[in-house]
This record gives C-alpha cells, structure tokens and sequence, in this order.
C-alpha cells in the first residue's frame, strides 16, 4: 500500500506533538519515583513488558487471525502506554505518580524492544518471502525521534519556562487529542470498504486483549498486596496501550507502512475508551478508600 507524501510528514508530525504535551507534564522527579515504589513499578514493567506479549500471542492463537492482523494485534502488545493511560488514570482518582512513572519507563524501554520483537513477529506469522525485514538501528532512531525526543523536549520546556508551560498546555492537550482523533480517522478511512470485515475479524481479540490486560494487571496488584489506587493505575497501564504509536508505526512508509496492520490499534483505540470509562466509573467510587 502507498502512502502519500502528506501520510507521510503527518504521522510522525502528529504522534511527535502527542508526546511533547505528555513531557510536558512530566519530571525528573517522575523518575525518582521508581525507588518509591519499587514492588509496584516492577509489576507494572513486567506486566508491560512480559505479559502483553504473552496474552496477544495466545489470543493471536485462540483466534487464528491473518498474518497481517497478527502481526498488528502484536505490535499493539508491544507498544507502551501512553499518555491516555495518565489521563484514564487521573480521571479514575488512581495512582497519577506511578501510572507517569509506569509510562515514562515503558516509553523508554520500549523504544528499543519494540523493533526487536516486531521483528520476531513478521517473520513468525509473515513467513518466508512474504516476512518483512523492519531494519532494527533504523527504527529504533525513528520511534526515538517521535516518542523520547519530544517528551524530553516537553520536559525540558517546562523545567525552564514554566509559565509557558501553564499557558500553554491546554492548547497543546487539545492538539494531542485533535491529532489523536485523525490518525485513527486516517487509519479506518483508508480501509473504509474492510473496517467491518476487520471489525468482525479483530474486534474481539482487541477487547480481549484489553479486558484479560486490565484484569490481569489489577490482580496481580491485589496479589502483591499494592493499595487500590496502585492496582488500578497498573490495571490502566497493562490494559491502554498507545494506539496511536501502533497506528504510525504500522502506517508509516519507512516502517511498517501496511494498513492491515494497523487495523487492530484502531479498532483498539476505539474499544479501549468504552472499557476505560466503564473501570473510571468503578474506581471514583472506591478510590477514596484507598484499601
């Protein structure tokens, strides 16, 4: 599939600003935080980091998916959270520190071992002559320049003019949102006539994927005995994944740059706010209690 030249400079234009308004909410004490709560951030990064995979792997199975929607639904697996994860979990009244902390480290990492496991998965479900080689230093320098570069920008903007900062956030929030909202209309349009044979075909295994994640991640937090607000803020970080670093890396012509691919993370993206204000609903009622 052909991108246009505008696909082209929009996608990492509209993900780069995203990221530069969730650094600009972020600190180096954001960071700190990982020795504050050491049990809960590496809970947090393993179910992330681990246990994602692991789920969309057995669902991929479960369900048989295409190759194309396999490769998607892992990419989405793959991806970290976000900055709609922080925002679910302010909205819900749960852990804001360590849900930024959680996103800022799997933002990090993941940087990284996304282009190695992606790797690992178009050649497991491609297969042969059809297996697309993403080339790894490439990629690793191309999610840097639209994920870690604008959030140490954003970071850096408001360490050092922070009335800027609180001037200009809200105009940059709704930037994020706007840019949100047409990458995932980008992404639905150019399969228009398909979205709801892909719907028929990937919407379970996306909900799936979000449910068994959510729930996955809030037991686990109940299992080490995590307080509410930190099991729902890792229930939100395992279970919303960045759609929309799925969607441009799928779309982009110097990565993945397949549509079908990128089907899943927009059915995702869709699906994920449903179950997201159905767990903020549950949590404001519980959250004062902090048990």
């Amino acid at each position: 599939m052909e991108q246009s030249n505008l696909t082209a400079l929009f996608l990492p234009l509209a993900l780069g600003i995203i990221m530069l308004g969730m650094g600009m909410t972020l600190t180096l004490a954001d960071f700190k935080r990982v020795f504050l709560y050491p049990k809960a951030i590496l809970l947090g990064l393993g179910n992330q980091l681990l246990l994602l995979p692991l789920l969309g792997f057995a669902i991929i199975a479960i369900f048989d998916l295409k190759a194309e929607l396999a490769v998607g639904v892992m990419l989405l697996a793959l991806c970290p959270g976000g900055a709609t994860s922080n925002i679910i979990t302010h909205l819900a009244k749960a852990d804001l520190a360590l849900s930024i902390s959680l996103t800022a480290l799997s933002s990090t990492i993941t940087n990284f071992s996304i282009p190695f496991l992606l790797n690992l998965a178009l050649f497991h479900y491609m297969g042969g002559a059809e297996a697309v080689q993403l080339p790894i230093g490439k990629t690793i320098v191309q999610i840097f320049a639209v994920t870690i570069l604008p959030v140490s920008l954003g970071m850096l903007i408001k360490q050092y003019m922070p009335a800027f900062t609180a001037k200009s956030l809200r105009a940059v929030n709704i930037m994020s949102a706007v840019f949100f909202v047409l990458i995932l209309l980008m992404a639905i349009v150019k399969e228009r006539a398909n979205i709801v044979p892909y719907f028929m075909e990937a919407g379970v295994p996306a909900l799936l994927l979000n449910l068994v994640a959510m729930f996955a991640g809030y037991a686990s937090g109940l299992f080490l005995a995590l307080k509410f607000k930190q099991r729902v803020a890792i229930a939100i970080e395992t279970g919303i994944q960045n759609g929309t670093l799925a969607i441009a890396i799928a779309l982009s012509p110097v990565m993945l740059n397949n549509t079908q691919m990128a089907i899943p993370a927009a059915i995702y993206s869709l699906i994920m706010f449903v179950t997201a204000s159905m767990l903020v609903l549950w949590s404001r009622n519980r959250a004062d209690l902090d048990i």
